[in-house]
């Protein structure tokens, strides 16, 4: 990342390193429009959201086979809309259930897809989770927020996914990017993850719980997936004596599945 970074600072030359050099010179956390490839964005967070457009875009790291022009997809941490509108250039016909609990980030999630003519979409200004009593939130003003961050709290209404899941013969993806909350999200759902083909879950780490990626990854497998790992998170050059020290997360992970038997 710090070799890209460096290239698009010293000479940006595609739109997309245009864009990241733009948004690197932009105060973090400020409201923010621009258009990119014809698409009209609102955004909390420039820079986050520029990654976001490089990595489904560009690097197409979502991307998915499908031999049904309606897939379903469940969004879950859909933030301001660049998986949905990249599901929708990828499958028109989709079926998109979107879940983004952060009023403000929803607020621009809703205008996203109006401005960008996306009207199919079912949303949920809610927090996937466990139950539906609601879940403490903690809004941290770009893709960050979630259940464990500690500051700017608020209580807000929670569906749970299990219960959804119930609804549905079949899910061609589910993307899960809720910041901590996956694995106790996932296990509440554990009966019904025979129904997805495809599965993304970044899974965190936080510094102060317990690691339970082993009960994660021994859930996939028990259901037929098989994985792989990309690690996104920082990387310690001297584990034994920084670890635990220099983030608030201790490993931080893109999973994506595959169930062979779906």
């Amino acid at each position: 990342m710090r070799s890209f970074v460096k290239k698009i600072l010293s000479a940006p030359k595609t739109d997309t390193e245009k864009l990241l050099f733009e948004a690197s010179k932009f105060p973090r956390f400020q409201k923010h429009e621009f258009i990119f490839r014809e698409m009209k964005f609102v955004v909390t967070d420039f820079i986050s959201v520029a990654w976001q457009l490089k990595e489904f875009f560009d690097d197409g790291r979502m991307n998915f086979n499908s031999d049904s022009e309606t897939p379903v997809i469940y969004d879950c941490g859909a933030n301001v809309g660049v998986s949905v509108l990249y599901y929708k250039k990828l499958y028109p016909k989709s079926i998109i259930k979107a879940f983004e609990p952060d009023p403000e980030i929803y607020k621009c999630l809703k205008s996203n897809l109006i401005e960008n003519s996306i009207f199919d979409i079912q949303l949920f200004d809610m927090a996937v989770w466990n139950s539906n009593n609601g879940v403490s939130f903690g809004s941290e003003g770009a893709d960050g927020g979630s259940v464990f961050f500690k500051k700017n709290k608020i209580t807000l209404p929670s569906v749970r996914l299990k219960e959804l899941f119930e609804k549905e013969e079949r899910i061609d993806l589910l993307k899960m990017d809720i910041e901590g909350a996956e694995l106790e999200v996932l296990l509440d759902c554990k009966a019904e993850l025979k129904k997805i083909k495809f599965l993304f879950v970044e899974y965190h780490s936080w510094i102060h719980n317990d690691q339970e990626l082993d009960v994660l990854l021994k859930m996939l497998t028990d259901n037929g997936f098989r994985y792989y790992i990309h690690s996104i998170g920082e990387i310690l050059k001297q584990p034994f004596i920084e670890q635990g020290f220099t983030n608030k997360m201790d490993v931080q992970l893109d999973i994506h599945a595959i169930n062979i038997n779906a």
